[in-house]
């Protein structure tokens, strides 16, 4: 019953299905078969070299940037893990004990 309820529900909010006017892929204005190249860009001639559009230089150069503060930013940053903080309790202890046993030691 719920099966049912729900295929219902998807044809609705689908728009339709294979025989119905197409479906969200296959709606007229849309290519058959991609033409093969990346991006379905036709590469430039021979010699010339493909033109960056407007958003490509502020994107790699934000991507640059970004990567080089998040490397040198996680790698300066303080250990504050708790098993850095006990290690660095156990050998205050460690010094602690030994400077008892050489003050008992040395009267």
């Amino acid at each position: 019953m719920l099966r049912a309820r729900l295929r219902g529900a998807a044809r609705v909010r689908g728009g339709g299905g294979h025989g119905e006017g197409g479906g969200r892929w296959t709606t007229p204005g849309h290519e058959e078969a991609p033409k093969g190249h990346f991006l379905n860009r036709t590469p430039p001639p021979p010699g010339e070299s493909r033109k960056w559009e407007d958003w490509e230089l502020p994107c790699y150069v934000t991507s640059f940037l970004t990567v080089v503060i998040l490397g040198v930013g996680l790698n300066a940053k303080p250990d504050l893990t708790l098993e850095t903080w006990a290690h660095e309790k156990a050998l205050e202890r460690l010094q602690q004990q030994e400077l008892a046993s050489a003050e008992a030691q040395g009267e």
